[in-house]
Formats: structure tokens, sequence, C-alpha cells
């Protein structure tokens, strides 16, 4: 069974950090370009970074560049968001997403087929 999984969330201070975990079980990861998108409340999903099947292409939203970065380790199928400098505005659920490219291909919802169930991420202030 083809399973997204993230973990890693929680509350934090502003200006604190988290690290996001999408770990994948039933596929490898390796072969394609992984998404981190975000929700919240009262808002419509947004793309925050991808990272390439290598990991050597990556994007970021303008909101979150130079706070966020998308790594990912192949070898433990699992991609990571660091997330540093943290704001009241990133407060959301996040999700990861495999996509159907091995490319950063943008974010739109027809580029991704499997996602996971999302992790709460709340920045107090």
């Amino acid at each position: 069974q083809v399973q997204l999984v993230e973990s890693g969330g929680g509350l934090v201070q502003a200006g604190g950090s988290l690290r996001l975990s999408c770990g994948a079980s039933g596929f490898s990861l390796d072969n394609y370009a992984i998404g981190w998108f975000r929700q919240a409340p009262g808002k419509e999903r947004e793309g925050v970074s991808c990272a390439s099947s290598s990991g050597l292409g990556t994007d970021y939203a303008d909101s979150v560049k130079g706070r966020f970065t998308i790594s990912r380790d192949n070898a433990k199928n699992t991609v990571y968001l660091q997330m540093n400098s943290l704001k009241p505005e990133d407060t959301a659920v996040y999700y990861c997403a495999s996509s159907w490219y091995y490319y950063c291909s943008g974010y739109g919802p027809n580029e991704y087929n499997y996602w996971g169930q999302g992790t709460q991420v709340t920045v107090s202030s």
C-alpha cells in the first residue's frame, strides 16, 4: 500500500524552528519530485516547496524563501522541510505529496498523485 506520512509538526513560538519529515512506504521516492504544501483555516492550499528526485532542483514559495529548506535522503526514503524563523502566518496543516514527474513542475493538484495526511504546525506570537 502506497503511503506518505508527515511528522514533526507542533507548537512553536515565533522565531523558532521545526523540521518536518515526509516518509514513504509502499514505493520509492527517489524517482519523483516531492512537494510540500500547506493549508491554513479558511484559506486555499498553497505550494510551499518542491525538491526534484535528485534533490538538486528545488523551488520555494516567495513567502518562505530564505527561511525554509527542503532536502531529501533517498536512502531513507524521506524528504525534509527545515523551517526556521517561523512566523504566526506559517500556521497551517502541512502536507507532502509525490509528483508524477522527477522534476518540480509546479504546485497544481493534478501534478501530484500521492498525498500524506498532514501535520499541524502552529506558530504562536
